[in-house]
């Protein structure tokens, strides 16, 4: 009676596609061995054929993660299918996943197809991938605004040819959650050889119904939800993994599934690593992985939970991981305590020059800070990785002068390509007048569109994390920086998304 809910994690390709998210090869890994200590079922670690260094990313995560199924996204083209087998050739576990639209509109518009042309191409493609791994997924795109009769074809056809898990996007985030329930059950009923694949759904939250509709489907048929971690995803991103769980777990007299093999408290250092990786924080009232998740402040509230938990606490903090922040280290701690515990938070290091680079940061933030959490060292590997991005543009020294009544003066040092440069600015605050500093050295032409600061953990010597979000062109990245000072994190931010800036965007978006 109780089925398992088999958890798909998007964080990795769908979650990347919100703008500005883009991850490296080395973040993707680090992700991915967080979601396998979740024991999350599948990972779809990206779209191999979007660029070498997303087929390079897929490729690593295939060849790294042993417990998760690693899954990559490919159109119903055989060049995607076939580029996204040999980025998978190395999984302990491959899933191929392949789509094509099937609403009106997107045949009409996009596509320019009949439908009878799509659901030979749908067919083709789910044959393609047999010819890689066993375990194939289909998706035709826009479900949601599909016509239900047309979608019974495509599915059992896909089927036929071999699919075993057919997964009905809701891409557009346009279903209510009582209208989609009731399409997954239509369809589960309808299609003659349901029985022989998983159905799944992946719902966009566009109307903020994202884990609604999921919840929906699951009590309708459904045993696959794709979700992201902290709902991340393009426009208004993704179901959140932790909602969806969490609802599962909570309430098991409502579902006929549960979500037993989840380890639950991976849940926030999870959240708290894509939060740092991505620039992208958290909300303080988002559920469950929010500051203020398990917070009361009303006097009424407090009393009823110091008497009896459950009075106004439906979850336990400590199982969805917020009692995980343990301070462990630090000035100090020596190389090996360093190293095993970033083993221990899933952080391994290629050579003994990238682990003495991250113990170097360590011993420079443990004079600055008495105590170090594991929140401070996954910002400081995230900081560690940023090097290899930061090749162009590098800051070498920043002195700001700032005082009552008078306009605060920013003075910067940077080395672009090699040669050491100096600017000098003034501004309406530190912050302002260290960008405008900059700017008069770079030059971008870009756009600040996001400025954003938040402290890493508590406290007066808490690192401050900034996100930087600049526009230029139509292209959109985010930069981050961390630093006890503020001002000197801010700088680093910008200084990181300009050297995004100025790398060369080969990303084909999947839409497209």
């Amino acid at each position: 009676m109780n089925d398992k809910l088999i958890i798909f994690d998007t964080t990795l390709r769908d979650g990347e596609q919100s703008p500005g998210a883009s991850m490296t090869r080395e973040e993707k890994v680090r992700i991915a061995r967080a979601l396998e200590r979740m024991r999350v079922d599948v990972i779809e670690a990206g779209f191999p054929i979007a660029s070498p260094g997303d087929f390079e990313a897929v490729k690593a995560v295939a060849d790294t993660i042993e417990e998760s199924t690693v899954c990559g996204l490919a159109r119903a083209l055989d060049r995607d299918i076939d580029r996204a087998g040999e980025a998978l050739a190395g999984a302990a576990s491959a899933r191929i996943h392949t789509f094509i639209a099937t609403s009106p509109i997107h045949m009409q518009m996009k596509l320019r197809m009949s439908p009878d042309a799509v659901l030979e191409q749908a067919v083709a493609a789910v044959k393609r991938a047999r010819k890689y791994t066993d375990d194939v997924e289909f998706s035709p795109e826009d479900a949601g605004r599909s016509e239900p009769d047309f979608l019974c074809r495509v599915l059992e056809a896909v089927i036929d040819a071999g699919a075993t898990t057919v997964n009905i996007p809701d891409t557009v985030g346009y279903n209510l959650p009582q209208q989609f329930g009731e399409l997954i059950g239509e369809l589960i009923t309808r299609v003659p050889n349901a029985d022989k694949a998983v159905f799944s759904v992946h719902c966009h939250n566009d109307l903020g119904l994202a884990v609604a509709n999921s919840l929906s489907a699951v009590l309708a048929g459904a045993r696959q939800v794709e979700c992201t971690i902290n709902g991340l995803g393009e426009r208004a991103g993704n179901a959140a993994l932790e909602e969806v769980v969490m609802a599962v777990r909570t309430r098991q007299d409502v579902f006929p599934c549960n979500v037993a093999h989840i380890d639950t408290t991976q849940i926030v250092p999870c959240s708290r690593l894509v939060s740092s990786i991505t620039g992208f924080a958290v909300q303080p009232n988002k559920a469950i992985v929010g500051a203020n998740a398990f917070a009361h402040e009303s006097g009424i509230h407090q009393d009823g939970v110091l008497k009896s938990r459950e009075t106004y606490e439906i979850m336990r903090a400590e199982d969805v991981g917020w009692s995980a922040n343990r301070m462990v280290l630090g000035k100090h701690s020596g190389r090996n305590a360093f190293r095993t515990r970033l083993a221990e938070l899933g952080v391994t290091f290629d050579s003994e020059e990238e682990l003495n680079a991250a113990f170097v940061r360590f011993k420079e933030l443990a004079d600055k800070k008495h105590e170090i959490y594991d929140d401070d060292l996954q910002a400081l590997v995230t900081e560690t990785n940023l090097e290899a991005i930061n090749e162009r543009i590098k800051l070498v020294a920043l002195r700001v002068c700032s005082e009552t009544g008078e306009t605060p003066e920013a003075t910067v040092t940077l080395n672009v390509d090699g040669e050491e440069k100096s600017g000098k600015s003034r501004g309406g605050g530190p912050v302002d007048a260290t960008f405008k500093a900059i700017e008069s050295i770079v030059g971008s032409g870009a756009e600040l569109q996001l400025y954003s600061v938040n402290n890493i953990t508590s406290g007066t010597d808490s690192q401050g994390e900034v996100t930087v979000r600049l526009e230029k062109d139509g292209r959109i990245v985010n930069g981050q920086g961390a630093d006890t000072d503020i001002v000197i994190a801010s700088a680093k931010a910008y200084i990181n998304a300009l050297n995004k800036i100025f790398l060369p965007e080969d990303r084909e978006h999947p839409q497209v």
